[in-house]
């Protein structure tokens, strides 16, 4: 079953040349059957999918699925619309980007795939960091990990250039405890979004970042478990 047809990909490629409020009010109709109710069945079939591995992602696709509608405050581009859709599958949704995640985003360029933490407040950046420096060999194993290599490459994010002088003998071992970012990423063709096969190919590449998102987990979580 096909859940987003060629009128899915017509949608944005319209929208893209003719990004004004008019304009999308004119289309709304076509946004809601074509986009926005084929999207929500695609993000329910990964929520039920992505549950029997996580079964405390207990979220409704509404709690995943970004706006359509941009954020143009601080942004040099004030075309008020995105011309793609994405959503973040996580116990807490899009509402928490720093917590280790499975986002994807569907537009005719064609689909971005990331997951791991990515805005990420200081003091979980330190329950990561230190972590990492109890457990290096567990990090290194998960990100070296064949699949996860195959799918993604590597572990990507911004670094701080100083670190304290505890993390520098470890970073001396593991530079990615450098990292401000711990997230990877993957692109795939548009004309997978049409296909049968795109809940499957999904999941495959969520299964192949699934450690990592594990091993990020235990770092923010264990802590607080402990208190």
């Amino acid at each position: 079953m096909s859940y987003l047809t060629p009128a899915f990909l017509q949608f944005f490629e319209a929208l893209s040349k003719n990004n004004s409020t008019a304009w999308f009010n004119e289309n709304r109709k076509t946004y809601e059957k074509e986009v926005k109710k084929p999207f929500e069945k695609l993000v329910q079939v990964m929520i039920d999918q992505i549950q029997k591995h996580e079964p405390e992602v207990q979220i409704k696709p509404s709690e995943a699925i970004m706006r359509i509608n941009k954020d143009i405050r601080f942004s040099k581009d004030k075309t008020p619309y995105n011309v793609y859709v994405a959503a973040n599958i996580s116990k807490f949704g899009k509402k928490d980007k720093s917590y280790p995640g499975f986002y994807f985003q569907l537009s005719p360029e064609g689909i971005s795939i990331f997951g791991g933490a990515y805005m990420i407040e200081n003091a979980t950046l330190s329950l990561i960091r230190n972590y990492l420096a109890e457990n290096p060999e567990a990090f290194s194993a998960v990100y070296k990990d064949p699949t996860f290599k195959a799918k993604f490459g590597t572990i990507q994010g911004e670094k701080n250039k100083r670190i304290s002088a505890e993390l520098q003998e470890i970073a001396s071992r593991e530079p990615l405890i450098a990292n401000k970012q711990f997230y990877y990423s993957a692109n795939l063709t548009p004309e997978l979004i049409t296909s049968d096969a795109l809940p499957e190919v999904l999941m495959e590449y969520y299964l192949a970042g699934k450690k990592v998102n594990d091993y990020l987990k235990l770092a923010i979580e264990l802590p607080l478990e402990a208190l």
